[in-house]
């Protein structure tokens, strides 16, 4: 989370405040109000666009979004808002793609908050047509009935970031047969807009500045973003059974369930399968596992660090990260009885686990950013090595945790294929 003090300290964006669902909605897929395929922004001269790296399985992708809302709690962030609504996006292995349009990466409202706070450091972000980047992913397609029903596997991203920026790994875990959820956590991610076009900013730089400089109100107000991501999850898996599309329903194998993040996001993995036994395996891409800023600090453990659990789970860190330099890592390591395992990969840095893996390089080319840029958000390593295997090691720890497939060995120990890998 070391990263993501930027993006905590960044000042507030005001958010907009609009009319609800009524109240226990579970509403109906973003995706029936289709977005154009080129934004308004992409007409601007000069703003770079972006693309994404190509699907690596054998299914294309389909995807829906859905707008969910828990009348079970009042929002944690807006007490005046009496219940708690989410945006989720469900990738999963189509049967064709033929005559369904590639989804936006972001949609206009998300994009512009995401221009507005992001952590991509030394980037001028309003240099880049952040809603003008097309996924892999295709709105509606039928899913593919053949292979199913397929394990699911939830994402979490990191603090601040929108759902959209694992978009390359969950893109890809959909195309090898998997049904991947992503959850925005609202008021957290930097914006999430809502069927209609109303978009909700992040409160956390503004609470970041009411609780700064005192670090217990910073721990707090760690503790209390971790635990609302974790009700987030909860409810998702609670609430998605009864809000899928009909043509889904029946696909997903609730049974076979296992969720991945990044930073923050890695952390609400862990502590969601330590929280719910629906959760059978959780990987856990560079997140600290203690109510800390640094992840060297020690301390302020989660409980999930200081109980560990008995189901699988894998953590992969920027490089340096391991055991020796993450006490949070340590102590679910030596508190935990079932399978885990532990990499790093060599010039990995913080960010080199979203996105940002294959849009900084990008936008440095395109607007003669010098290598410095490029090597602060996302380290020294080939943005291709470092795609390839982080989906190679996600794609082997669910395949061998939620169908019982030989990985080869891949999760046991170095290999030639991925030479930047270092297990610890």
């Amino acid at each position: 989370m070391q990263t993501r003090r930027a993006v905590l300290m960044s000042a507030a964006a005001a958010f907009a405040v609009s009319a609800l669902p009524a109240r226990g909605a579970s509403a109906s897929a973003a995706a029936e109000s289709p977005a154009s395929p080129a934004s308004p922004s992409s007409q601007k001269m000069g703003l770079v666009r972006l693309t994404l790296p190509g699907l690596s399985g054998p299914y294309p992708v389909g995807t829906v979004s859905l707008h969910l809302a828990d009348g079970s709690r009042s929002d944690p962030w807006i007490a005046s808002r009496p219940y708690r609504e989410l945006m989720v996006d469900v990738r999963y292995p189509a049967r064709t793609v033929a005559g369904h349009r590639r989804a936006p990466q972001m949609l206009p409202g998300a994009a512009a908050g995401f221009a507005a706070l992001n952590s991509f450091s030394d980037v001028p972000a309003d240099k880049v047509d952040w809603a003008a980047t097309l996924t892999h992913a295709h709105e509606g397609a039928p899913i593919e009935r053949g292979g199913g029903p397929f394990p699911v596997v939830l994402y979490s991203p990191g603090a601040g970031d929108p759902r959209t920026l694992g978009t390359t790994l969950c893109d890809d875990l959909a195309s090898r047969g998997f049904v991947v959820v992503s959850v925005d956590h609202t008021y957290d991610a930097s914006a999430v807009e809502f069927p209609g076009g109303r978009v909700e900013d992040s409160v956390l730089p503004a609470e970041y500045a009411k609780a700064s400089p005192d670090q217990e109100r910073i721990r707090a107000l760690l503790k209390k973003a971790i635990g609302v991501r974790v009700a987030d999850t909860r409810f998702v898996l609670d609430e998605l059974p009864r809000a899928l599309p009909g043509a889904l329903r029946g696909m997903l194998d609730f049974g076979r369930l296992g969720m991945f993040g990044q930073s923050a996001g890695g952390f609400t993995a862990l502590q969601t399968m330590h929280d719910d036994p629906r959760i059978a395996a959780a990987a856990d891409l560079d997140g600290l596992l203690a109510h800390e800023q640094e992840d060297s600090t020690p301390g302020h453990l989660s409980t999930v660090a200081a109980d560990g659990v008995d189901r699988p789970f894998l953590l992969i860190g920027k490089d340096g990260n391991d055991l020796r330099t993450v006490p949070s890592w340590k102590a679910v390591w030596r508190h935990s009885h079932g399978w885990h395992r532990g990499l790093n990969l060599r010039g990995a840095e913080h960010a080199t686990y979203t996105d940002a893996v294959a849009l900084v390089p990008q936008i440095a080319r395109r607007l003669g950013l010098p290598r410095k840029t490029v090597v602060k958000n996302i380290g020294t390593i080939a943005p291709s090595h470092a795609i390839s295997a982080e989906r190679a090691y996600i794609t082997a720890f669910f395949d061998r945790w939620l169908r019982g497939r030989d990985d080869h060995g891949l999760l046991d120990g170095p290999s030639p294929c991925h030479p930047e890998a270092r297990f610890f």
